[in-house]
């Protein structure tokens, strides 16, 4: 089976991104690489060399979207597992997400305590054993 080690959140919130640090690394044991605006993510994004990203969809400037599409157009974001973590989950906008290539939709307000294994969950479906 393929580790889940290393993750690219990309949040420009910054108290919903130390919530996330602390369920993601504190709970879950996972790298974070913290990124607060799609053109963030994109210069962090080769570097980091994330397992998965988990992207918030509304950011001003390069939504979570966005950004998906243009990670995807490089060679190594074309199969990375995208997760999007939003208020908006009516089913026309999860289906329009998965529809961008995102494995599932995490709604927020997300539980911090569960969040990290609500992650390993959706990367085992994605990752059969």
């Amino acid at each position: 089976m393929v580790a889940l080690n290393k993750i690219l959140y990309v949040e420009d919130e910054p108290d919903i991104q130390a919530v996330a640090q602390i369920a993601l690394e504190g709970v879950g044991g996972f790298t974070l690489q913290i990124c607060s605006s799609g053109q963030e993510a994109l210069d962090a994004f080769e570097s980091f060399a994330p397992d998965m990203l988990l992207l918030d969809v509304m950011m001003p400037g390069m939504d979570g979207p966005s950004t998906l599409k243009a990670i995807r157009k490089q060679p190594q974001g074309r199969d990375i597992p995208a997760i999007f973590m939003t208020a908006k989950v009516q089913p026309s906008e999860v289906a329009e997400y998965k529809a961008l290539g995102a494995i599932d939709v995490i709604p927020k307000p997300f539980d911090p305590m569960a969040l990290a294994e609500q992650i390993k969950v959706i990367w085992n479906k994605y990752h059969p054993v």
